[in-house]
């Protein structure tokens, strides 16, 4: 019996074909190999990577912000407030005279603190509901299921401002309210996955190896159900920023005086047909970094839905 002989990569060429190769000989070559192509194909649409690239801007932004912020968000100037884009002041200044420009960049660790906590908790807990409930089936699905049905049958922005309202305004009260009303539909999509997969023969083989519904749940169900997540997890980024905005515009999330864009649109908004640049420029942060994150989940939708392939 001969060995197969895996030739390791050298140089530029022969790690694209160590990563190609029809042949991969161990699990890591394998899964490198699909990861390279998947990058590879996301590549390929222009517009995943213009929100890619959208996406890196943002946490570049937020991570040198007290490097390229050319004033404090906080300071105030009263002698010169509402003052129009300058060379001073690269998007003008608010009312109480602050750059609006940093207050911008400032505000963009803001987002990224609410995207980041609830992307880290909202589809943890639709996951283990959903894959639990589509797993056991019978009362456990029906009564998950109907608490999932109560989430979903109100708008999300009205069940957050109603948890908003119970908890008190603030930004982490606000974060607890978009992370509870966000979990329902990971929570359907780990069901439907789920119940597709609990009859599959790897499932009856591993079931029949004597591995626990807890076992079979958390080592194979929910790695299955993982690409799914992570795409629809993407596809609501602009949601969750678009929440977080309505709240601090209500005065219901970051208080005064955070430089968070949804309050600073709410500051703004009555001087809107003179000095639009208080309302406007912070309004077009958030659609930018919506259509980035959207454009981003539809480039991994293509990349990681099988349907697709």
């Amino acid at each position: 019996m001969t060995e197969r002989h895996v030739s390791s990569p050298e140089g530029p060429g022969g790690m694209r074909e160590w990563l190609l190769t029809d042949t991969p000989g161990s699990r890591t070559q394998a899964r490198l190999g699909r990861l390279y192509g998947g990058w590879l194909a996301f590549a390929r649409n222009r517009l995943a990577m213009v929100g890619l690239g959208i996406i890196v801007l943002l946490i570049l932004m937020a991570l040198l912000a007290p490097l390229i912020a050319t004033h404090s968000p906080y300071d105030q100037d009263l002698a010169n407030r509402l003052q129009p884009p300058s060379g001073a002041h690269w998007f003008g200044t608010d009312q109480f005279g602050r750059d609006i420009y940093s207050r911008i960049v400032h505000g963009s660790r803001l987002t990224l603190y609410i995207v980041l906590l609830v992307a880290v908790t909202a589809p943890v807990v639709g996951l283990l509901i959903g894959t639990v409930s589509g797993y056991l089936g019978g009362w456990t699905d029906i009564v998950l299921m109907r608490i999932t049905d109560i989430f979903l049958a109100f708008p999300k922005l009205i069940l957050a401002l109603a948890f908003v309202a119970a908890l008190g305004p603030g930004i982490g009260n606000a974060i607890i309210a978009i992370a509870i009303t966000s979990w329902p539909p990971y929570a359907r999509i780990a069901r439907a996955e789920t119940m597709t997969i609990r009859n599959s023969d790897f499932i009856s083989a591993v079931r029949l190896q004597g591995a626990s519904p807890v076992r079979i749940i958390l080592g194979h169900v929910i790695p299955l159900c993982t690409s799914s997540l992570i795409v629809r997890v993407t596809l609501d980024m602009a949601g969750i920023i678009l929440t977080a905005a309505g709240l601090g515009f209500l005065g219901l999330g970051a208080q005064p005086p955070l430089p968070e864009w949804g309050a600073m649109i709410s500051t703004g908004r009555q001087y809107l047909l003179e000095q639009w640049w208080v309302a406007t420029l912070p309004g077009l942060a958030i659609f930018v970094v919506s259509l980035g994150f959207n454009l981003l989940g539809d480039g991994l939708r293509d990349v990681l839905d099988p349907k697709n392939g």
